[in-house]
């Protein structure tokens, strides 16, 4: 496990094998990281909800969020952005939703994201088109499936959780949303870079 603790514009994660790791954003990240995070939090608060009462499908709040993460580690590069992005998602959700305790699902998955964007490494997931594709589209739909356990085990009522076969079927069902989302991120981040658009540190 690990704890991640935000200053300013540094974050300090500090690892159970007491090793720490700290990343430093510059502004020009930590904008990108607010606007990324508010798009998320506002347009889940909005939209989510009615598409859920209408369908009973998760499918949207991962749609947003995974291509929103996708974007976020794309752009920035750096080991805990993901995570400063589901927290900060998760504040205005709960400005706009305070009834929506599910949306803290999401933010354990964007740890998810996090670590296992690092673990994979960003050079390898971002170095071809192909390589996109192949990385961040299981990077999603484990996050995904991740969120959707835990808000199945802990937020979902049992007679609801029924029809889906109980906590490992909502899982699978954010999956699909995962895997939607992930493919949305990819298509974004082929087209801007097809248009010579680059990630926040590279100079032409």
């Amino acid at each position: 496990m690990q704890n991640a603790f935000i200053c300013g514009v540094t974050i300090l994660l500090i690892h159970n094998t007491g090793g720490l790791v700290l990343t430093h954003l510059n502004s020009r990240m930590v904008a990108a990281i607010a606007i990324f995070a508010a798009l998320w939090g506002v347009l889940n608060s909005i939209f989510a909800p009615i598409v859920f009462r209408v369908f009973g499908l998760p499918i949207l709040c991962d749609m947003i969020g995974f291509a929103v993460l996708t974007l976020t580690v794309w752009w920035t590069r750096k080991f805990g952005a993901a995570t400063v992005v589901g927290l900060i998602a998760t504040v205005v959700n709960f400005v706009f939703n305070p009834a929506g305790v599910h949306f803290l699902g999401f933010a354990a998955a964007s740890m998810v994201f996090d670590v296992t964007a690092k673990l994979i490494g960003y050079d390898r997931c971002f170095k071809k088109p192909i390589f996109v594709t192949v990385s961040m589209l299981p990077v999603s739909v484990l996050s995904a499936a991740a969120a959707g356990l835990i808000i199945g085990t802990f937020f979902m009522d049992t007679p609801a959780l029924a029809r889906w076969g109980g906590a490992l079927g909502w899982a699978g069902l954010h999956a699909l949303g995962g895997v939607i989302g992930g493919f949305i991120g990819i298509v974004l981040i082929t087209g801007l870079a097809a248009r010579g658009v680059q990630r926040m540190d590279v100079k032409k």
